[in-house]
Order: structure tokens, then C-alpha cells, then sequence
């Protein structure tokens, strides 16, 4: 990317950014959904990883096939690809879909910020700092709308806190290394199936047998080929051309959009300081836009 044009590369690292709020956005609506569709935590995570394997299969047809060292591509399948779903999945059992997109994209900026100025020496700037700082007022204003609806949800909120700390070491491992944005999609699509559906089908409880067939097509569709395939190249290809903090602050907007869509379709009702929160995290993400980025 060193001869790209710069202007470029950001308009194509923002579009990247914004489609990716809305298949997050997606991701948490559904990944709750799933919670109420008969589906355990492992079953949504199998789903995810075999709808994922499938759509890798066919990219196959027209790019190579992933070559980073086994080590490597074990270290960002552990990350996005086991510990981020299972951790998000089981987090779900237990809080609603406001609560995962709240933590798990309202905090994630941070926890990328403080690892990329602790392991990748990445400098932000005054303005992103004000950015991060209104996303965090944005994610409080949510929280304290919703978390006193939901008793025993703070067992979900942990596992997200554990979602969020895997997706921001697998954002650093991905700028360090500079992989590629295909090239990381389809090293977690391919080598996440192989490994987890033997053990699921074996050794993990199941309820998948009770649920409907629509859903179970639905969520491999939206879990597998959407979260997984689609999102995972947005997410690196924005994280290539803006960096690991832009990005996390752009799509700081995910608890927002997700919190609206869970209100119609999951009757999850926002309160008046839920729809500050929702103002105020958009604020933060249009200031985070305009920061740039510094190394």
C-alpha cells in the first residue's frame, strides 16, 4: 500500500467502515435472535463457522488460497475465529443485543487505542481522542438506559469484555503483520471449521435438531457468509487503508444502529438517555471520521 494514493485509500477505508456498522450491526441483532430460536451459544458458533467455510470455498474460485505461516494463522483464527463468536455468542445467552453492541464496539476503540499505542507505537490525534471520549459518554448513556432491565445480564457483559479484548488483538496481529484483507478473511473462514465441527458434533450440547429450518438457514447465511466473509474483508481492508484506531471509532456507530434496529425487531426499547447515547456516539463517530491518522 505504499504507493497508493492516500485520498484513495481513505475513501476506500471509510466506505469499508460504514458498510461494516451495518452488517455488525446485523451480527448483534441476529446473534441475539438466535439466543430465542432454540440455538446454543456452540450451535450459533458452528452455524457461523460452517456457513463461513462455504462461502471461503467459493472466493477459492477466484483468489489464492491463504499463505501466511501456521503460526500466524493460527494466532488470527484463536482470535476472531474462536475467541471473539464463542465468547459473543455465550454473552448472549444471558444479555440483550443492546447490551453486546454497547460493550463489544462501544469499548472496543479503546482497548484497540491502548494496545496500539502499548505494542504498535500508534499515535492519535487530539481530535480522535475527543472522538473516543464522546463514543465512551455515547456507550454510558446506553448502558445506563438498559442494564438495570435485564438482571443477571452482567454474566454477558463479562464474556463480551472477552469478545472485545480478542477482536482487539487480532486488529493489531492483522496491521503488524500487515496481512491482507482477503488473505486474513480466508485464513479464519478456512481454518475455523475444520477444527470446531468435529469437536461441536462430538463433545458440545446441542439443541439445533429443535430449531426451524429457516432459521438455522438464516443464521449460517448472516453469521457465516456476512459476519464472517463480508465483514472480515471490510474490517481489514478499512483497518489497511485508516488504521487500527479510525476504524474502531468509526464503527463505534454499531451500538447505535443496532440498539434502533433491536427496538422494532426485538422489542428492545430504548429510553430517552438510550437515544442520547445513540446522538452522541454518532457525534463521536463523524469527529473520529475527520481525525486522520498518525504513526
Amino acid at each position: 500500500m505504499a504507493d497508493a494514493d492516500p485520498a484513495r485509500e481513505r475513501r476506500i477505508g471509510l466506505a469499508c467502515a460504514i458498510l461494516l456498522i451495518v452488517v455488525w450491526a446485523g451480527f448483534h441483532v441476529a446473534a441475539r435472535l438466535g439466543a430465542s430460536q432454540q440455538m446454543t451459544p456452540w450451535d450459533m458458533a458452528a452455524l457461523r463457522m460452517g456457513g463461513a467455510f462455504l462461502g471461503a470455498l467459493a472466493l477459492l474460485l477466484w483468489f489464492r488460497p491463504p499463505r501466511l505461516p501456521p503460526p500466524r494463522a493460527l494466532a488470527l483464527v484463536a482470535t476472531a475465529g474462536f475467541g471473539f463468536p464463542l465468547f459473543a455468542y455465550a454473552g448472549y445467552a444471558f444479555a440483550p443485543a443492546a447490551h453486546g453492541a454497547v460493550l463489544m464496539a462501544g469499548v472496543l476503540p479503546f482497548a484497540t487505542a491502548i494496545l496500539a499505542a502499548l505494542f504498535l507505537a500508534e499515535r492519535f490525534t487530539a481530535r480522535q481522542a475527543a472522538a473516543l471520549a464522546a463514543v465512551g459518554l455515547g456507550a454510558a448513556l446506553l448502558g445506563a438506559d438498559m442494564w438495570g432491565d435485564h438482571p443477571g445480564a452482567w454474566i454477558g457483559d463479562l464474556l463480551f469484555l472477552c469478545a472485545i479484548l480478542s477482536w482487539a488483538l487480532f486488529t493489531l496481529l492483522i496491521r503488524r503483520w500487515r496481512v491482507a484483507a482477503m488473505e486474513a478473511t480466508l485464513t479464519v473462514a478456512l481454518w475455523c471449521a475444520p477444527i470446531y465441527l468435529p469437536l461441536w458434533w462430538l463433545l458440545l450440547p446441542s439443541t439445533l435438531g429443535q430449531a426451524p429450518a429457516g432459521a438455522i438457514a438464516f443464521q449460517a447465511a448472516w453469521q457465516g457468509v456476512a459476519a464472517v466473509i463480508v465483514a472480515g474483508f471490510l474490517f481489514a481492508r478499512a483497518v489497511a487503508a485508516l488504521g487500527p484506531v479510525p476504524t474502531t471509532t468509526i464503527t463505534a456507530a454499531v451500538p447505535p444502529v443496532a440498539a434502533l434496529a433491536a427496538w422494532p425487531l426485538l422489542g428492545e426499547a430504548l429510553g430517552l438517555a438510550g437515544l442520547a447515547g445513540v446522538a452522541v456516539v454518532a457525534a463521536g463517530m463523524a469527529l473520529g471520521v475527520g481525525g486522520g491518522r498518525r504513526r
